[in-house]
């Protein structure tokens, strides 16, 4: 069980409560077939509430709550980020990837960029105004990032890059990136990779959106070819970008951790045995016992890497756990309610029951397992991290990039 607010936790928490309670806006709580429209012009009308959203909160004081005052943020402590978490929750507000790109790459400006490239990007992101995508993984280099083809070239007082991402989430709808590439073949793969950001809507980028099995267009492909970024735009130097790409890496992993916002829960399947009226059958009730026992055990987990977050001590529940667990656990939940509806969990769309909602989640597996890494690259990080295995064998950590076969 979470422990209580102290005092002060629980003033702050009463404060966000009625700033919400005054200004959350008129489409929070949205449920149902409205949440599973993949068109492009929802995916556009849902982008254009998540950046209104942000400016409503950045008017209030709220947009980044741990970002320094000097950055446009509240000054605040994760513990209170995190109580604003849990309440705008509970007022049916669904997160968006505003929130993921904010704890991904503005802490990495605060901690790594120059005062020209804060004073430049922070105040339009933190706003809302100006939508960033991650460019990090190619068909290449995913599980093994270090790995990246994507050259980059000095040129003057630019630099230019050539090359392909893919997994990009929302870079259709992005106006700058952050991306990794490779200017130094002739050293070890992890220390001539350079961290730049760039603009999405130059001339040479080619985005081209990957529709999956549920029709939305989550991740994209990226080309490449001729880009030209201002050296200025070069976080942490050339040639020096593993750092920050791991830094980046590391807030990605918190986030997936402690984002608890999904759309359903063991008590929804119990809903749907009892619609179908099979709430009696024993081998049911024995599929929502485990389903019941899985979400307990998923919220216990994420309470106790709350706990340490409030205690200010180092988590002892790590965040690739959590990533697991909801990711394998929520493909189960749905195929359960799928198996339940019987014949009608054939259907799809507005045809089936509750406009689809299961059968879109049963179809999100792929995305789930691979967004933010792949369930086997966390699985190894476990082991390493949390059970002390040793490591696996590697032979190209002092090798030129040039002289590895992924090089070609």
């Amino acid at each position: 069980m979470r422990r209580a607010d102290t005092a002060e936790e629980a003033a702050f928490r009463a404060e966000v409560r009625s700033w919400l309670e005054a200004n959350a806006p008129a489409w929070a709580g949205q449920a149902g077939p409205a949440v599973l429209d993949h068109s492009v012009e929802a995916e556009r009308a849902q982008w254009k509430r998540a950046q209104e959203w942000q400016r409503t909160k950045y008017d209030g004081g709220w947009a980044a709550i741990t970002w320094p005052r000097e950055h446009g943020g509240r000054g605040g402590t994760p513990v209170q980020a995190l109580i604003f978490a849990e309440e705008q929750a509970r007022f049916g507000i669904p997160g968006s990837f505003i929130d993921a790109f904010l704890g991904m790459i503005g802490p990495a400006l605060i901690r790594f960029g120059t005062d020209e490239q804060k004073a430049r990007y922070l105040p339009p992101m933190l706003r809302g105004d100006e939508l960033w995508c991650q460019l990090f993984s190619e068909p290449e280099a995913g599980s093994d990032l270090a790995a990246v083809r994507t050259r980059g070239r000095v040129e003057g007082d630019e630099l230019v890059i050539d090359g392909q991402k893919v997994w990009t989430t929302s870079a259709q709808y992005a106006d700058k990136g952050f991306i990794v590439c490779r200017t130094n073949p002739d050293v070890p793969k992890h220390a001539g990779i350079t961290f730049a950001l760039i603009d999405m809507h130059q001339p040479g980028i080619e985005v081209r959106p990957l529709v999956t099995v549920r029709g939305d267009r989550h991740f994209n492909e990226v080309f490449l070819s001729n880009v030209r970024t201002e050296l200025s735009n070069v976080v942490n130097g050339i040639d020096r970008g593993w750092p920050v790409t791991t830094f980046v890496l590391m807030n990605e992993g918190a986030f997936i951790g402690t984002n608890d916002q999904g759309r359903t829960s063991a008590e929804d399947l119990v809903a749907e045995a009892a619609a179908s009226g099979r709430l009696e059958d024993a081998v049911v009730r024995q599929r929502l016992g485990v389903a019941c026992v899985r979400d307990r055990v998923l919220g216990l987990l994420r309470d106790r890497l709350k706990d340490a977050l409030l205690d200010g001590r180092a988590p002892d529940v790590d965040g690739s756990v959590l990533k697991i667990l909801s990711a394998e656990w929520g493909h189960d939940k749905a195929a359960t309610a799928v198996w339940l509806q019987g014949a009608s969990g054939l259907l799809a769309g507005g045809d089936a029951p509750q406009g689809g909602l299961w059968q879109d989640q049963l179809l999100s597996r792929g995305s789930t397992s691979v967004g933010g890494g792949t369930l086997e690259v966390h699985r190894n990080g476990l082991g390493e991290r949390a059970l002390g295995l040793p490591r696996e064998p590697r032979f190209d950590r002092d090798v030129p990039f040039k002289a590895l076969k992924i090089s070609s």
